[in-house]
């Protein structure tokens, strides 16, 4: 299985990073990458997908946000080639936005009726392709240095041919923000799951209950990472929740569904996800970027001369 198309979901209007999600588009947000440069979150996101294989882009947006990404980003351009005439590193960024523009489509949410619904709105763009699902207001750091996270997904799910979501064992406090699930380790693979049951944002009485998985430290579940691939069958999933009228389309039981049905697995990514729209959610991604970047050591310094000094004050 051949997966060259990648969803990235961008319709949420970021309410909980209000005021800033007021003025700029969330997945607009500068941020420090690991090489170096300030780019938009959505850029970064954009990038990881290009360098592991993925050849299309659809962003799922808001009305009319399509045409500001679009502007946003030949401004970026335009800029950079006419500031830094002559920079090597200015013509490369830039080479990287133009790749970015020929290769990117939107696909409008025209009313907010749940994330389920935001990924069907990519349906005619993924035309009965599979395809890698990313968050736009995610940013993924991976653990291993040659292989990105979605690197890691879709090499999975290209060997085995079918549906996987990308997880991390996370510590039970923590398990009320992500979707969870459990599953049966598949033979001879380490960090991979035979899904078999999923619940959004469970309470821990019904994850101890119902979501336990054999292998993982005690107090530890299986969470999304938001980082999925799917094959087109999630899509006639999604549409039969469409037509009930639903007010409140959730991926979720689509997903339940899905591995009730067909081949779907999750495989444990060697990295981490940082949620923006968390509280401290865009220092927490900036600092991880950091220190998995070109500038690690003085990221390290900066951060102990800063503890230092928050130690020294006086209340």
């Amino acid at each position: 299985m051949r997966i060259k198309k990648a969803v990235i979901t961008a319709a949420a209007r970021g309410e909980r990073l209000y005021p800033v999600a007021d003025t700029i588009q969330k997945a607009m947000l500068p941020v420090i990458d690991t090489d170096g440069l300030h780019k938009p979150v959505i850029q970064i996101i954009a990038e990881e997908a290009f360098a592991s294989g993925i050849e299309e882009l659809c962003v799922v947006c808001a009305p009319g946000d399509g045409d500001r990404y679009l502007k946003a980003f030949a401004s970026l351009r335009d800029n950079l080639f006419n500031s830094f005439k002559g920079v090597d590193w200015a013509k490369k960024e830039a080479e990287k936005i133009d790749h970015l523009l020929d290769r990117v489509q939107f696909a409008e949410q025209k009313e907010p009726l749940g994330y389920g619904h935001a990924v069907y709105c990519a349906r005619d763009f993924v035309n009965n392709e599979p395809f890698l699902l990313l968050l736009g207001d995610y940013l993924y750091v991976s653990n291993l240095k040659l292989k990105s996270c979605a690197a890691q997904l879709l090499e999975l799910a290209s060997q085995e041919n079918c549906s996987v979501s990308a997880v991390n064992p996370t510590i039970e406090h923590q398990i009320g923000r992500y979707g969870t699930l459990t599953g049966k380790q598949a033979a001879n693979r380490s960090g991979v799951y035979q899904i078999e049951k999923i619940i959004e944002k469970p309470p821990l009485s019904v994850a101890e209950l119902e979501l336990q998985t054999p292998g993982l430290r005690a107090g530890y579940y299986l969470c999304f990472f938001g980082m999925h691939v799917f094959t087109p069958a999630i899509f006639s999933i999604l549409q039969k929740y469409i037509d009930q009228n639903s007010t409140n389309i959730l991926l979720t039981p689509a997903l339940q569904e899905l591995a009730e049905t067909e081949n779907y697995l999750a495989l444990e990514v060697k990295g981490n996800r940082y949620d923006l729209s968390r509280k401290h959610g865009l220092l927490r991604a900036q600092i991880a970027l950091g220190l998995a970047g070109e500038a690690h050591g003085e990221i390290l310094s900066t951060m102990v001369e800063l503890l230092a000094e928050a130690n020294s004050r006086t209340v």
